[in-house]
């Protein structure tokens, strides 16, 4: 059974990659599936996790403050990472500003990740 700590923590990671997201997916030609825009040696590590069955890491709490902070600045990490995806299939006109927005959102977030995890304990 997951904590709740777990499945918040997994929450926050979808909301923050989908606000990176909507920053990057200007076009209306975006696609559909977030799953598009995860780069393919991710995607082919994803599925062979996936395969396993759920990893052990999901069922253990970050006990500790820079465990936290790890955990977020990873899931900011590849927050960016698919937003820059994004932004390459946008169309060329718009890729740079798009680059640009993801890369602000990223730093500002990684700004703000140490006082997340001290000033509530846990990750957002």
């Amino acid at each position: 059974m997951r904590t709740l700590s777990t499945v918040l923590r997994g929450a926050c990671a979808c909301l923050l990659g989908s606000t990176l997201l909507a920053h990057a997916q200007t076009s209306s030609q975006a696609p559909a599936s977030n799953d598009a825009l995860v780069a393919p040696a991710a995607a082919s590590k994803q599925a062979r996790e996936i395969a396993q069955g759920d990893p052990a890491r999901w069922y253990r709490e970050d006990a500790t403050p820079d465990a936290r902070l790890r955990t977020l600045r990873k899931e900011i990490g590849a927050a960016l990472a698919e937003a820059k995806n994004a932004c390459k299939q946008a169309p060329a006109a718009e890729r740079k500003a798009c680059m640009q927005q993801a890369q602000a959102t990223y730093q500002r977030d990684m700004a703000q990740a140490t006082a997340r995890v001290e000033g509530t304990g846990q990750t957002p």
